[in-house]
């Protein structure tokens, strides 16, 4: 494990390397862009321990008030020629669970420029997310809509990220004269065993903390984790970037966007884990899901934002005997509406997990509804204040190894200064 650990941060460390020492050969012929965000809160949450303190708290808040910085979100991109260039994200929190600062992204980007008729390649290496979400698309993974991201976006900043190839053809309509573009993404990837795990063990949550390269995840205890039971073996923490079985996972994603209306998108997600491996605690998890999305401009210059994920997660032990076997989905419909200084943006959701095994004491099964309301006021061009509101209407059997109500609703109120720069 400590091995893996250090493969996987070498080769983020030697990217890094790569993308400083491409810029110093040619400094004053390399572009050079640095940018990030800084986000302070006072949070009060109505609701249990987090899941960040291995509770089962739905929120990246304990009970009660709180001070945190929650997000220090740094990108320093170069570009260097008309094709390529390198990107290096790291975040940092002071919220009082593993504070801390260290690399979310690290990628090295060739991207073509387009043929005659508007064919474009774009390939990229390293550390990354999958091409899902259409949230989290401001600076250093940030959300420009909302404070927390929504559950599904929340599980992929959680532990749905890769050391990975990325390789996208696009066809631009513009050199067809058409207001219509098209794009196939494939990627195949490692260092993402884990995946599964803390979805099954603290199921959806709702937050805007990203994992960091070195950090592990607090599991909750649960009767079947203790001696004797059927899952003593696991560690107290998962470790989401990790390669235990060396297979290469696969992710495709196709999308058409219409110019000035919108676009949509649809891909399938399949980490081709080998689930017969455990090491040193941690076992390997099988995890498939599909997804669709849309972002769509309505009349009164109103942005309706909308993803759906169904898939499935499954761990073994070495036998091949299910221990964890579970099907899941989230989806979400957010509106957002800006105008001068001010947006709005409402978002509901809907989520569960369902517990296919008969491991006992270990009761996986989980099923909710989110709503949030946030609005944001902009004080000049970098710096915004924002409120939300959150609350989740959520049914976890679980809960009762922990002597909490099983059916639980929590809310959570936030305001926030953010400064992009």
């Amino acid at each position: 494990m400590i091995i893996n650990r250090l493969i996987t941060r070498s080769i983020c460390l030697s990217l890094l390397t790569l993308h400083i020492s491409v810029a110093a050969m040619e400094w004053g012929g390399v572009e050079h862009h640095v940018s990030g965000v800084l986000d302070t809160r006072i949070k009060y949450a109505d609701s249990i321990d987090s899941y960040l303190d291995g509770g089962l708290g739905k929120f990246a808040a304990n009970n009660g008030g709180q001070i945190a910085l929650s997000q220090l979100g740094l990108n320093y991109q170069a570009q260097w020629g008309d094709a390529w260039s390198s990107r290096i994200v790291a975040n940092g929190y002071m919220d009082g669970f593993n504070n801390g600062i260290g690399l979310t992204e690290a990628r090295v980007r060739y991207r073509d420029i387009p043929s005659e008729s508007g064919i474009r390649l774009d390939v990229e290496f390293g550390l990354m997310y999958p091409k899902i979400s259409l949230e989290n698309v401001a600076t250093a993974w940030a959300s420009p809509y909302s404070l927390s991201y929504s559950t599904m976006n929340s599980w992929l900043a959680e532990e749905v990220r890769h050391i990975g190839l990325s390789t996208t053809i696009e066809s631009l309509g513009k050199y067809r004269q058409s207001t219509h573009d098209f794009s196939l993404t494939a990627e195949a990837f490692m260092y993402n065993d884990t995946t599964g795990a803390m979805l099954a063990w603290h199921g959806w949550t709702q937050s805007s903390r990203q994992t960091l390269l070195q950090e592990t995840l607090p599991i909750t205890t649960i009767p079947a984790m203790q001696p004797g039971g059927m899952l003593d073996e696991q560690a107290a923490n998962s470790d989401p970037f990790t390669e235990l079985d060396d297979r290469i996972g696969a992710h495709v994603v196709a999308k058409w966007t219409w110019r000035e209306k919108g676009s949509v998108q649809a891909g399938y997600y399949d980490n081709n884990a080998d689930t017969l491996i455990v090491k040193q605690g941690q076992y390997v998890w099988l995890t498939q899901f599909g997804h669709i999305g849309a972002k769509w401009r309505l009349p009164m210059e109103i942005n309706l934002i909308s993803q759906y994920m169904q898939g499935s997660t499954i761990m073994t032990n070495t036998d091949g005997w299910p221990v964890v076997d579970n099907d899941f989905h989230s989806g979400y419909i957010m509106l957002s509406k800006r105008w001068s200084q001010h947006r709005v943006s409402l978002r509901v959701e809907d989520f569960s997990v369902t517990d296919n095994d008969d491991t006992p004491e270990d009761d996986n099964n989980e099923d909710g509804q989110s709503f949030t309301i946030a609005y944001q006021y902009q004080l000049d061009r970098p710096w915004f204040m924002q409120f939300e509101y959150n609350v989740i209407d959520s049914t976890r059997p679980a809960r009762k190894y922990l002597n909490q109500p099983i059916d639980l609703v929590e809310q959570q109120w936030q305001v926030s200064s953010r400064y992009f720069f």
